[in-house]
């Protein structure tokens, strides 16, 4: 397993071989096993998710004014827009290190990653879903959003242990260094 230093990335090697199983031998994921690679749990949890979404959107048209949060009033919208900026901003940038580095077998421990072990679902669980909820004056968002997080927490543990299994060592290292592993 080489380590790559000052860039907070791990590349799993032909070497180790436990990374030998999971990762081509040129150490890069393609076609489908790429798209398998890419998406991690997250078909799992969107598919978890699906019918809570649906079910509450259907409500939230049937009954508006159960879900309203009352208007929302000018001091919601602030902080709906202040906690955003930052959940966007995780998000894009948790897609943008994924995007980059899970094709070349790499693991991500740098940026958002070196906070929580699942930046992309915890920022839009609990920094976008409720907010952007809350600026279209429905509860929908939160919801939705425990729900999301509910769900990723359901699936983080199969996805860890491939980690676990692709990485070995560095991926404990990595657990142990994440400031908050348990969000």
């Amino acid at each position: 397993m080489a380590t790559q230093a000052g860039h907070g990335e791990v590349r799993a090697g032909a070497s180790d071989q436990r990374a030998a199983a999971a990762v081509p031998e040129d150490g890069s994921f393609r076609g489908w096993r790429l798209l398998k690679v890419l998406i991690g749990s997250g078909d799992k949890i969107g598919l978890l998710t699906l019918p809570f979404l649906l079910v509450g959107l259907f409500l939230n048209i049937l009954y508006p004014t159960v879900f309203s949060v009352g208007g929302p009033s000018a001091a919601l919208r602030v902080v709906s827009i202040v906690v955003l900026i930052p959940g966007m901003t995780i998000w894009a940038w948790s897609i943008a290190l994924i995007l980059r580095k899970v094709p070349r077998a790499e693991l991500i421990t740098n940026g958002p990653f070196s906070i929580v072990k699942h930046p992309l679902y915890t920022s839009v669980a609990l920094l976008v879903l409720p907010w952007l909820g809350f600026l279209f004056n429905t509860w929908l968002g939160a919801m939705i959003g425990i729900i999301l997080y509910i769900a990723s927490r359901i699936f983080a543990p199969a996805e860890e242990a491939a980690l676990s299994r692709t990485f070995g060592a560095a991926w404990d290292e990595y657990c142990n260094a994440v400031k908050m592993p348990w969000l």
